[in-house]
């Protein structure tokens, strides 16, 4: 078995859908970055990528290159689970913390679980995410942007490269 924690943030900007856990959630405000910017699916990525010590998102989705451009984070998603399954690995679990003061998440959480656990192979009730407010301290606090954590267990399940 093997743990990885992954972290996430990004900032508030107009003009984007805001992208959460593969979700698309109504909000006037979407996240800066060079893909979808899903924080919690980039959390889950570098989790994942950490338990298998595989690095991290920026070593297989370099922000600066033209194909990673505005992609799903759903699909960077697979591709991590291919690395994993290559590597010889299944995912156990994996748990989520989205730190913001709004949106409110509660509706979204369930389809959220349900897209990762189908990336992932795995039954929903191996997927937690929770959404937690700061009581406005910080960037998330003064609704600049959002941050996530994740952490994820990993079991060998056979020789791999």
């Amino acid at each position: 078995m093997r743990v990885g924690i992954g972290f996430d943030a990004h900032r508030f900007t107009p003009g984007r859908p805001l992208v959460l856990g593969g979700v698309t959630i109504p909000y006037p405000l979407g996240l800066a970055g060079h893909s979808d910017a899903d924080v919690i699916l980039h959390a889950l990525i570098d989790a994942l990528l950490g338990a298998a010590a595989a690095g991290d998102i920026g070593r297989y989705f370099p922000p600066g290159e033209e194909r990673y451009k505005g992609i799903s984070s759903l699909k960077l998603l697979e591709k991590t689970k291919a690395i994993l399954d290559e590597r010889g690995y299944r995912v156990v679990n994996v748990d989520a913390v989205v730190v913001l003061e709004e949106p409110w998440l509660s509706n979204y959480r369930d389809e959220m679980r349900e897209k990762i656990a189908t990336v992932l192979s795995m039954d929903i009730e191996e997927v937690s995410i929770k959404a937690k407010t700061t009581e406005g301290l910080g960037f998330t606090g003064r609704k600049e942007g959002i941050a996530a954590y994740s952490v994820a267990l990993l079991e060998k399940v056979d020789g791999g490269n």
